[in-house]
């Protein structure tokens, strides 16, 4: 049980475990009492001897007892004789040990420190240190004493311990600074300050900085905001507002620094159509080079050759199945023209078409490349088509540049060896993504971009499928048709009605759709609760971690993913003295726990059992808690096979996810789904939210709630406005 927060001072008498990238620190300290302390928490460049204020909480580890929970930490170096000793001797002064250490506290007590900042000659007079050894271990201490420093200045402007440590690694020894000039200059995605806090670091500063520069990271705030709603790009007219409210200005003069930030190109105008839409730099080249690329697939397509009929009724033969006339000319398209979207809902044979492409590609033999967003849709491609598929990461192989950000192997440079290339989900990826993946195709290699048209856009910024299929450009088949077997699917003939605006049928009591009225949210939430953890294990055999997937249109409310996860993990995976736990924010993560990554995370390091080993964990991605070590160190098994390690603060990335959001499930499919619909949000009441869920589940479908609102929904074809420019750049 975690304590009401409080503060400790004492002394680091040993680091047990630090993570210099995180910052992540586990450490003894002895308090002025003589008490020993075990304290957890991100404590960058602390070392021993080190005196430390720090807050937090006391909680109760499950193997380790008792320990305190650091949130925030103010340090001093030390300065008694005994902690200057302790300090030198643990070697965080490079060419100090321990016996180096004794004579220098021996021969200058509690002027050590001075001597080693300031007077290096008089290191001579030990016996033992040349006056190049000296120099050396003074020059390290003074690197050493900086770094400290600048992370004791940044902290007193309220930072945690992990954005000090963060805007030290961008900023250098400036950091403090550039920050007392420019507190806004925080707000870099690398650091990740919101703007308000800027805000309040500005306020405490004893001198106000420059207005200008609050007004220019306003703007940008704001388009940010927008860009994680998944707009590209937006409206001038519609940034006015929200950045007078934010900046409180007039709009003269909010007009006037949107001005300048377009002129020092920290913003893009564009004129689309009538109205002038305004851009982050790096999204405004992902969806231009996006469009120019698409142009060039298009303007020079790969060397077709005429498709005969034969050659079609030859597949028929041999997969034993029947095209119908779109499917048909799908494949046609693909092989003389180079370029397709294929869309189409469930059941109308996009699985049949794409193998019949691949075998009349395999008859030639081409490279085929086979990519998907997510690992769950990457392995469900493989299965259906009997041949290795990747992420789209994993294909363009992720690396990191000479300044640490994310770049791609693959590229205009370094295309990928494919002659044919097959992308599924294409509904799901941003734009970033999508521009990336375009750069990596090899001249006069195909492109099939497979995807529903009718699912939600992806949760990153862009309209990537809408866009392509508006523009008229490329060549779109479309399969409307439900193949004979796929309409004794209910799960299908609903989903059509849903995309259809009819009604979907709610009273059935066989087949592989079922509704569960309930009236009152906690009925519901029991219901779904009795379903995951009795009723459908009993019924089906399935697993309520790897078979069974709650989705629900809300994060928030009774009916919502936090609260239901909370329910939902005490039924599935009760607490139990033989599985150890982590607390990290809002979630308690126990073994055999079911979880999400929640952003992309291209560090993380990852292994396979085939010995295959990689890095990056994406937003989306679900796996399985499969231990957890006495320090919180876990090891996470996810549905692709990759084992990672999260140390305790890269935990923050992850959710439980025995419930996950519609919009979170994109890209994936599930054995068994069933989602609560009651008291749903009206801004969530929509047709393809409600769709997208049902076409998430491959056997079994469950709506437990209220039939009015499920009608409701399916009615309601009112889309979020999403701005976004590839189409207009395509038909420039």
């Amino acid at each position: 049980m975690i304590n009401d927060e409080t503060e400790i001072v004492g002394v680091v008498e040993d680091v047990s475990v630090h993570i210099e990238e995180s910052g992540f620190t586990v450490l003894e300290m002895s308090s002025d009492n003589d008490e020993f302390i075990t304290v957890v928490g991100v404590l960058p460049e602390v070392a021993v001897g080190e005196k430390l204020t720090v807050r937090g909480s006391y909680d109760t580890h499950p193997l380790y007892g008792r320990q305190f929970k650091a949130k925030s930490f103010v340090r001093s170096l030390p300065s008694s004789a005994q902690d200057l000793y302790k300090y030198l001797s643990a070697g965080t002064v490079k060419g100090i040990g321990p016996a180096t250490a004794q004579k220098i506290v021996e021969a200058f007590g509690e002027d050590a420190f001075d001597i080693l900042e300031n007077h290096p000659e008089k290191l001579c007079t030990i016996k033992g240190i040349s006056r190049q050894k000296a120099n050396s271990i003074c020059e390290e201490f003074a690197k050493q004493f900086a770094v400290r420093q600048t992370l004791i200045a940044l902290e007193k402007y309220g930072m945690t311990a992990r954005e000090s440590l963060n805007a030290y690694k961008i900023f250098g020894f400036n950091a403090v600074e550039l920050i007392r000039t420019n507190p806004y200059i925080l707000c870099a995605e690398s650091i990740g300050v919101n703007f308000e806090r800027a805000d309040a670091i500005a306020a405490s500063l004893p001198e106000q900085p420059d207005q200008m520069h609050r007004l220019r990271a306003g703007v940008i705030h704001v388009l940010r905001h927008n860009l994680g709603n998944g707009h590209t790009c937006c409206p001038r007219e519609k940034l006015a507002l929200p950045a007078t409210e934010l900046l409180g200005v007039e709009a003269q003069v909010l007009s006037d620094v949107t001005d300048a930030l377009i002129r020092d190109k920290q913003l893009v105008s564009e004129m689309l159509g009538d109205k002038e839409f305004l851009f982050l730099p790096y999204i405004h080249r992902s969806e231009k080079n996006a469009a120019r690329r698409i142009k060039v697939l298009c303007s020079f397509p790969p060397a077709g050759k005429p498709t005969l009929l034969q050659d079609i009724e030859d597949i028929e033969n041999t997969l034993c199945i029947k095209y119908e006339q779109k499917q048909k000319s799908a494949i046609i398209t693909a092989v003389e023209k180079g370029v397709l979207i294929l869309t189409g809902g469930p059941g109308t044979g996009k699985t049949t078409t794409i193998n019949g492409m691949i075998s009349l590609f395999e008859k030639d033999r081409l490279r085929i490349a086979l990519a998907a967003p997510t690992g769950r849709a990457a392995k469900r491609m493989s299965e259906i088509t009997g041949r290795e598929a990747k992420t789209i990461h994993r294909l363009l192989e992720v690396e990191w540049d000479d300044d640490d950000n994310r770049a791609f192997a693959r590229n205009e440079r370094n295309p990928i060896e494919a002659d044919v290339l097959i992308v599924d989900e294409l509904s799901m990826i941003d734009i970033q993504l999508f521009s990336s993946l375009l750069d990596a195709l090899p001249l006069g290699c195909r492109l099939i971009m497979v995807g529903d048209s009718d699912q939600l856009p992806p949760v990153g910024a862009g309209n990537v499928l809408h866009d392509m299929i508006g523009s008229g450009m490329l060549p779109v088949v479309e399969l409307k048709e439900v193949f004979r077997q796929a309409q004794r699917s209910v799960i299908v003939t609903n989903a059509h009605k849903i995309v259809s605006g009819a009604n979907p049928d709610l009273t059935r009591k066989d087949g592989d759709f079922f509704f569960l009225p309930r009236k009152a949210a906690s009925q519901a939430a029991e219901t779904v609760c009795e379903l995951c953890a009795n009723r459908l294990p009993k019924a089906y055999g399935y697993s309520p971690v790897n078979d069974i997937q709650v989705l629900c249109p809300s994060r928030r409310g009774e009916m919502g993913t936090y609260n239901l996860n909370r329910r939902l993990q005490e039924v599935i995976n009760p607490p139990d003295k033989s599985k150890k736990e982590v607390t990290v924010g809002l979630f308690r993560f126990r073994e055999g726990d079911k979880v999400m990554h929640i952003k992309n995370n291209y560090d993380i390091l990852w292994k396979k059992p085939d010995g295959e080993e990689g890095s990056g964990v994406f937003n989306g991605d679900i796996g399985i808690v499969e231990s957890i070590k006495p320090d919180g160190t876990s090891k996470i098994v996810f549905d692709d096979g990759r084992e990672c390690t999260y140390f305790p603060d890269m935990m923050r990335e992850l959710e439980l996810a025995y419930a996950v959001t519609v919009h979170k499930s994109q890209g994936n499919e599930f054995d068994a789904v069933v989602m609560p619909v009651l008291n749903t949000p009206e801004l969530l009441s929509y047709r393809n939210l409600l769709y997208t869920a049902v076409t998430r589940a491959k056997k079994l479908m469950i709506i437990v709630g209220n039939e009015e609102q499920v009608y409701r929904m399916a009615r309601n074809d009112k889309k979020a406005r999403r701005y976004s420019a590839l189409r207009y750049f395509l038909l420039e």
